[in-house]
């Protein structure tokens, strides 16, 4: 019988991301069962619900009559999800510092900074994804919005981030974050929310850069497609 027990299937889960944030995977990029489930050791179905969970997340696409594949944006819905992630991180951000309290919440804040900067230092691209994460984890966790917990993981920075690889991009999310802590620690809810909308702002700009730069360079190489 499969093992679907929820360790199986968490393993598969962080897996797959973990590839992801290795470039093991790439977006758009097909998944088979069967291979999935030889190179972690698991079931059929505990791949197979894997999957279900980094759908739901918006990781992967799911189609009727293909095999699921990584998600992959073009411009315009990058732009969409950004459009989103927008909103939503002010969102996060402004329930954090109404709700936080330095005795309660300011040791995990410590640890969720703690880990991006060690991260950004040895330049791993895998670890600064899973900091990231942990980061935005506890900002949830202070704000205690459980429908910005259910919601917020599912925006699809996830891809935006595997799509658009740079040290600059990284660069500027350190910094935010820098801000955006100090922020939710000291500034109050208007100016933390303030906080996400600028940083993802800066985001934008960066991969809207990065999409002008690619879409030249295709039209030079192909000069009679437009």
């Amino acid at each position: 019988m499969d093992d679907i027990s929820s360790g199986t299937v968490h393993r598969v889960y962080q897996g797959l991301l973990a590839d992801l944030d290795h470039g093991r995977m790439v977006p758009g990029q097909r998944l088979v069962e069967t291979e999935l489930a030889a190179r972690f050791g698991a079931g059929r179905n505990a791949v197979r619900e894997a999957i279900q969970r980094l759908a739901a997340r918006g990781v992967v696409d799911l189609s009727r009559n293909r095999s699921p594949a990584i998600r992959k944006l073009d411009a315009a819905e990058t732009m969409e999800v950004l459009t989103v992630a927008e909103a939503m991180t002010a969102l996060v951000l402004g329930a954090a510092a109404l709700h936080f309290v330095p005795t309660i919440h300011g040791s995990a804040l410590d640890d969720a900074q703690a880990q991006i900067e060690a991260a950004a230092d040895e330049d791993e691209i895998a670890d600064f994804g899973r900091a990231r994460r942990q980061f935005y984890r506890v900002l949830l966790e202070i704000g205690g919005n459980r429908e910005l917990k259910r919601l917020f993981p599912a925006i699809g920075m996830h891809i935006v981030y595997a799509q658009y690889r740079s040290r600059r991009l990284r660069g500027i999310r350190l910094a935010d974050y820098r801000a955006m802590i100090e922020a939710v620690r000291h500034g109050g809810q208007e100016q933390a929310e303030a906080e996400g909308r600028r940083h993802v702002g800066h985001v934008r700009a960066i991969i809207a850069e990065q999409v002008t730069v690619g879409t030249t360079e295709a039209l030079t190489r192909n000069p009679g497609h437009s």
